[in-house]
């Protein structure tokens, strides 16, 4: 490789990095001072109150564009994500590191990666999905986590109200007993029915906090129990059970699907392994499908059709509970 090519992708890589980080230290420091300037309750000046004024008027219409484009509250909806996965990020930090890894992987194409001149679009779309790949899956293991440790929480809950405690303190003995994540979620809904909100308030937002299915009952149960009345520990006892039967049929269906998820993994990687095995013995043959224009979309139809083969596999072994 050129030393030319490599002192230009260093330069880009020196000089990306501060730019990213005054950045975000600018803005840090801008919030830090609006802070302070509420609390110590100074007065704007007609010149200051003119450009809020125009600031907010051009985050007006940069929202505009942006809930056009991209539809409703993007920002709020990229911040539930966030905190649905245990992370305690800003939307604004997750666009900055998105659009900084999109700049390094376009470099890493454009400059290090031989002939990767014509795939640098890629590498860019790579770099800019990493954060919301790794963002998805916190979230999955998170949501997985509160799923298997909900139905011991009600059961819980359910002894502790039998001894006598009431809802909310058995709310506070939750966070206390049990571990990471259910534990946070059930301390923050304790702390806020705490503080004045409405028990169903606080209840709805752990729904939406934690957009589950055993979440949304258990929220739906105790709501109806608070307006119709009724023994509210052996509704959350029949709830642990009935998630513990669900629980046990997701298993057996996974047991009896599993002869079907392996064909089609197996019907899925046989092309690609004959591919290559044909691109081993015989070079010439594959190469049709590369150099010939008619190869080219032989190749590309093959793609197609074997990627809806396989998302009909998995949408007929897909059996929900």
């Amino acid at each position: 490789m050129p030393l030319t090519v490599i002192l230009i992708f260093i330069l880009v890589i020196a000089t990306t990095i501060p730019a990213a980080l005054l950045l975000s230290k600018g803005m840090h420091k801008r919030d830090v001072d609006q802070i302070k300037d509420r609390l110590s309750g100074k007065q704007k000046t007609a010149k200051a109150l003119k450009q809020t004024q125009l600031i907010k008027a051009s985050d007006t219409e940069r929202r505009k564009l942006a809930e056009l484009l991209l539809g409703g509250d993007l920002k709020g909806r990229l911040r539930d994500y966030i905190e649905q996965g245990g992370l305690s990020w800003e939307p604004a930090q997750l666009v900055h590191a998105s659009l900084f890894l999109a700049l390094v992987f376009f470099n890493i194409f454009w400059y290090v990666v031989p002939k990767g001149k014509p795939i640098s679009a890629v590498g860019m779309l790579i770099g800019a999905a990493l954060p919301f790949v790794y963002i998805y899956q916190k979230r999955s293991k998170r949501l997985s986590k509160i799923e298997e440790q909900f139905p011991e929480a009600l059961e819980f809950a359910a002894r502790a109200m039998r001894a006598g405690h009431a809802f909310s303190v058995s709310l506070e003995m939750l966070h206390k007993e049990f571990s990471e994540p259910i534990s946070g979620e059930f301390r923050r809904t304790f702390e806020e029915q705490n503080l004045g909100l409405p028990l169903d308030v606080a209840l709805e937002k752990l729904g939406k906090r934690v957009p589950l299915l055993d979440v949304h009952f258990f929220v739906s149960a105790v709501l109806l129990q608070k307006r119709t009345g009724g023994n509210l520990a052996e509704l959350l006892e029949n709830l642990a059970y009935l998630i513990r039967e669900r629980f046990k049929l997701r298993g057996q269906i996974r047991a009896i699907s599993a002869h079907g998820r392996i064909s089609g993994l197996v019907l899925s990687m046989i092309p690609m392994v004959v591919a290559v095995l044909m691109f081993w013995t015989n070079p010439d043959y594959v190469l049709f499908f590369v150099n010939d224009p008619t190869g080219k979309i032989m190749m590309a139809s093959c793609i197609g059709l074997q990627f809806l083969g396989f998302l009909s596999i998995r949408k007929i072994i897909a059996i929900e509970v």
